[in-house]
């Protein structure tokens, strides 16, 4: 469970900013996004496929 503490004096916006990024740096937006429709199991692993090979292209 990611938590901020809002410090004092902080602006709520500010908080409301490092959570944001918290959430996007812990992958967990990325997950829900990814949970919001079904993929079949074959479309998962293309995806996978696809992801890998841009990894090693990248690396390379």
């Amino acid at each position: 469970m990611s938590r901020v503490e809002i410090r004092d004096d902080e602006p709520l916006e500010k908080a409301l900013r490092r959570f944001k990024r918290l959430i996007e740096r812990e992958g967990i937006l990325k997950a829900v996004k990814a949970k919001k429709h079904y993929e079949k199991p074959s479309e998962r692993k293309r995806r996978q496929m696809r992801q890998a090979i841009s990894r090693r292209a990248r690396s390379a």
